[in-house]
């Protein structure tokens, strides 16, 4: 298999959100919308958000550039999205429009990316 584009693409995003997210947690809350300052538990979120963007980024990217099955990790980017999408659900009516276009559009955004590339066929 040759190198897989859109996996790497999709996976170089996810990789670098998460290490954002790692690196410096309160910018790259205020990045997705919110303008508060974050509580302990929620940089320790988005830490644990981090570290699951990158780990998933990371081992799609990997795939891609090994020329490696890559519907899997696809799907689990999407998976991940959509854990996202339904955990902010509840708390949708507390949300701004921006953090809901952001937060809860860049979670519909993913999920619709993982299922396409966990459900493309690509040439041998």
């Amino acid at each position: 298999m040759s190198l897989d584009r859109a996996a790497l693409v999709a996976g170089s995003i996810r990789l670098a959100s998460g290490i954002s997210f790692l690196v410096a947690p309160e910018k790259a809350n205020r990045m997705w919308g919110d303008h508060e300052e974050p509580a302990p538990t929620t940089r320790l979120l988005l830490r644990s958000m981090g570290y699951r963007d990158a780990l998933i980024g990371g081992l799609l990217v990997g795939a891609a550039v090994r020329g490696r099955d890559t519907r899997g990790w696809f799907l689990a980017s999407g998976g991940a999205d959509a854990a996202d999408l339904l955990g902010g659900w509840s708390t949708h009516a507390e949300m701004s429009a921006s953090q809901k276009a952001i937060g809860l559009g860049g979670a519909a955004v993913g999920i619709g990316v993982g299922l396409w590339g966990a459900t493309r066929r690509r040439k041998a």
